[in-house]
């Protein structure tokens, strides 16, 4: 959830925030085994250096698609610039990024150190799991059954991330068969500070229904 916060505030402010603290958390329900966890953050109010975030914390059954909060909270996010720096922007209310408007899912992550190679980029296996991650999810929520990867088509990296950038995925169900669908995803890399935003990479997933002993089966939704 800190992460989430760290993220909807940089996004907001293009400038390094920290966490000064968190209101109101309140622990309502469990996130079982197997769920899908839906983290969603809205900056809700906006001072000179500060700024309140909430996050919302929900579990999906990845099969039937019911929906539980979890908890949410309030994370106050204090800039650490001097004083004298411009002041943080007036909040607008119902404005939103310029993500994928069109796909049928979105991941957002963090490049941290562990996540690079020697260069201090985006490790291209790190990244392609990230894919593969939403290409499953995505494969999931369309048709509820027990998807599994069969094959990558058209997989291309144009542009690494840096350490500490955004990795910015979205996933949209191109094909659906008699017993698999296409996913196809795209990474976008996304600098915290500038928000200058670059088409890094994308492929295409084949995902396979299975039923009982791993055998393919018929899509049934």
């Amino acid at each position: 959830m800190d992460k989430v916060a760290f993220i909807a505030a940089t996004r907001f402010g293009r400038r390094h925030f920290v966490t000064a603290s968190c209101d109101n958390i309140d622990f309502k329900k469990p996130a079982l085994k197997g769920n899908i966890v839906d983290f969603s953050a809205t900056v809700i109010s906006a001072g000179r250096r500060s700024l309140k975030v909430e996050v919302v914390m929900e579990a999906e059954d990845m099969l039937t698609g019911e929906r539980v909060t979890c908890t949410r909270g309030i994370f106050n996010m204090v800039s650490v610039l001097s004083p004298d720096e411009i002041p943080l922007k007036e909040l607008k209310m119902g404005c939103r990024n310029n993500a994928e408007t069109d796909a049928d899912l979105r991941i957002v992550e963090l490049v941290f150190a562990d996540d690079t190679n020697h260069h201090g980029t985006l490790f291209g296996g790190h990244g392609l799991s990230l894919m593969a991650k939403a290409g499953f999810i995505a494969s999931t929520q369309k048709c509820r059954e027990v998807m599994v990867l069969a094959s990558l088509n058209k997989t291309s990296f144009m542009a690494p991330i840096n350490i500490g950038g955004i990795v910015d995925l979205s996933a949209k169900v191109t094909r659906i068969g008699t017993k698999s669908l296409t996913v196809h995803v795209k990474m976008v890399g996304e600098e915290l500070l500038s928000g200058k935003r670059t088409f890094c990479a994308e492929s295409d997933f084949i995902m396979v229904a299975v039923g009982e002993g791993g055998k393919s089966k018929k899509i049934s939704n």
